[in-house]
């Protein structure tokens, strides 16, 4: 009897969330805690077969300001935050390049 419950507590436990995450690549870090996300979709066209993209913006919530320019990003769908932010971002998959370098111009602006 206890190992029913045992077994029916770790389901939700383990539970995956229903909301939608996205990947894609930081375009603009120029709003107060606001991120702009750009996530590429491909596709087969449908009567030419021929391997199309789409490109669609998606405004998201960066807490801690830690997302630059050119940070591949993971988003998550959230409640909405203000007229455009619906997603929030949940971790930085792979760091720019150009990242030291606008963290270094950064304190150079404020000395």
């Amino acid at each position: 009897m206890a190992d029913t419950k045992a077994v029916a507590a770790t389901p939700s436990a383990t539970r995956k969330s229903k909301r939608k995450v996205l990947v894609g690549e930081v375009v603009s870090t120029k709003m107060q805690k606001t991120i702009v996300i750009e996530v590429t979709r491909k596709f087969s066209h449908p009567l030419y077969t021929r391997v199309m993209s789409r490109d669609k913006r998606f405004y998201a919530h960066d807490e801690k300001k830690e997302a630059h320019v050119g940070d591949v990003v993971r988003i998550e769908e959230t409640r909405p935050l203000s007229k455009l932010k619906r997603w929030r971002l949940l971790e930085i998959v792979r760091r720019s390049a150009l990242a030291p370098e606008v963290a270094a111009l950064d304190l150079d602006v404020k000395v």
